[in-house]
């Protein structure tokens, strides 16, 4: 009947308007008739049972919080959910539900959540020593910061271990500034890099930043191909950071920071060719230039093993955090000997930077990392992932970019392609739609308009379909 109707109304259409708007409404109600027709997809198979779970519920749990913690801190989704176990790529709340986990614990689980190496590891060193500050030698330290060097391209041989990105950053930002003599830093326009008194003068999102002081910090038009006003015009960019020096500063700067991978930007890749350019610049004026891979480092990407080697540069100093430790409270920052050295002119000291259970689980997760070959499994599955996700784009205008690299990938919407409207008030019922589907995301940009899409790294094309599959059926819904 509903082809019928369909043929008649297109052999009247070009001659009547009404019939065109007729044929619009059937085309629409079939739409509709067939999204509802559609039976939500299902979880892919997972051999694994949870074990049962006696503890306080969601509703407990939720009053506890907001009777006990501070009230910045925030929850997803309008009734929350209460994760109470975790393996692998997936979670389990209270009920036994198993939810695939695609936001990775704000992208910090890379091995996988309890991966039984890690897990071993830990445990073997807390039976053993779980703390003794690095006033006394142990070897779990020396070991990790070893590894981690050999991942480290040029001149990048010391470590620092701290407990966080927004620490890494704190320290980098010291660093710069002593090595210097110079007190300016330039970061770019929707970056985050922490969320302390020092590192909010970094991060630019007025979300996420209190009125304080700023701390000499300049913030330069970030190289966003998609939403950037320049495009991907890198020599447009870079020269509205010779103009930000030339007109804002001195003439010198302590040093310039950025995400090669903007992370709670929306998950932005900047521009290619822009870092090497800028880095050029900074140098020139007596600054250094800092890699924050808090978020993407460690193979993530799939293209490479640090984000700043997508763009051909080699940092003066590197911080990480987050897949460092799988979910152990871990950070560090890497750098040259000589930009280490002017820490040495006075006590510098972390209590439980690079304890001993911190660093046996740090050094393993870089050896589940090769060992699982997860740069190249991030590289495939990301590839799987992002052509669905860009054909999805095709079938539904609210999708207004998919961008990213590996696991590391970021989905726009917008009310308007043309004027890439924030679709603020989709992207909120959608987050509520696939989680009722199974299917946990983050969300990131300025106006939370971006889906993050960021894994743990054994996430699999099954679990890139059924997220793309999912993602599908929830559009088709709104």
């Amino acid at each position: 009947m509903a082809r019928r109707l369909t043929k008649k109304c297109l052999e009247t259409a070009s001659s009547s308007s009404a019939a065109a708007r007729l044929l619009s409404r059937l085309r629409f109600s079939t739409a509709s008739a067939a999204a509802a027709a559609k039976e939500p997809p299902t979880l892919p198979p997972f051999d694994y049972e949870p074990r049962p779970y006696n503890g306080p519920l969601a509703d407990e749990v939720l009053r506890k919080r907001k009777q006990f913690l501070g009230p910045s801190i925030f929850h997803y989704y309008q009734k929350p959910i209460n994760i109470v176990e975790g393996k692998m790529q997936y979670l389990f709340d209270d009920s036994g539900r198993r939810y695939l986990d695609a936001i990775a614990g704000v992208v910090t689980v890379s091995c996988g959540h309890c991966h039984p190496d890690v897990l071993n590891a830990v445990i073997e060193q807390s039976k053993l020593l779980q703390h003794a500050t690095t006033i006394y030698l142990h070897h779990a330290i020396a070991d990790f910061a070893e590894a981690l060097a050999s991942k480290m391209p040029g001149n990048l041989k010391v470590v620092y271990f701290v407990n966080s990105g927004t620490e890494a950053n704190e320290l980098a930002m010291l660093m710069a500034r002593l090595y210097t003599g110079n007190l300016g830093m330039i970061s770019l326009r929707n970056a985050y890099h922490g969320g302390s008194a020092g590192t909010l003068g970094l991060t630019a999102l007025s979300t996420w930043k209190y009125s304080i002081p700023q701390g000499e910090v300049h913030h330069v038009l970030n190289p966003d191909p998609y939403r950037g006003v320049f495009g991907s015009d890198v020599h447009q960019y870079a020269k509205d950071v010779q103009d930000h020096i030339d007109y804002g500063t001195s003439g010198k700067v302590a040093g310039f920071i950025a995400e090669t991978f903007q992370g709670a930007g929306g998950a932005v890749e900047l521009a290619p060719g822009y870092l090497k350019l800028v880095y050029d610049i900074v140098r020139k004026v007596g600054g250094v230039c800092i890699a924050d891979e808090v978020q993407s480092g460690f193979g993530r990407i799939g293209s490479h093993y640090w984000g700043f080697q997508t763009q051909d540069v080699i940092p003066d100093i590197v911080t990480m955090a987050k897949g460092i430790g799988n979910g152990l409270p871990l950070g560090a920052v890497v750098t040259t000997p000589e930009i280490a050295s002017v820490l040495a002119k006075k006590i510098q000291f972390n209590t439980f930077g690079g304890n001993p259970v911190c660093s046996a689980g740090g050094h393993t997760v870089l050896k589940v990392l090769d060992k699982e070959k997860r740069q190249q499994h991030s590289a495939e599955v990301g590839s799987h992932l992002i052509e669905r996700l860009r054909t999805l784009q095709e079938k539904h205008d609210i999708i207004g970019d998919v961008r990213g690299r590996g696991l590391m990938v970021g989905v726009e919407l917008v009310t308007d392609r043309a004027n890439k409207v924030p679709a603020k008030a989709e992207a909120a019922v959608l987050l509520e739609s696939l989680k009722d589907l199974g299917v946990l995301v983050g969300k990131g940009g300025l106006h939370g308009n971006v889906f993050r899409v960021k894994p743990p790294m054994c996430f699999t094309k099954d679990d890139a379909d059924f997220l793309v599959d999912a993602f599908d059926y929830a559009i088709s819904k709104l």
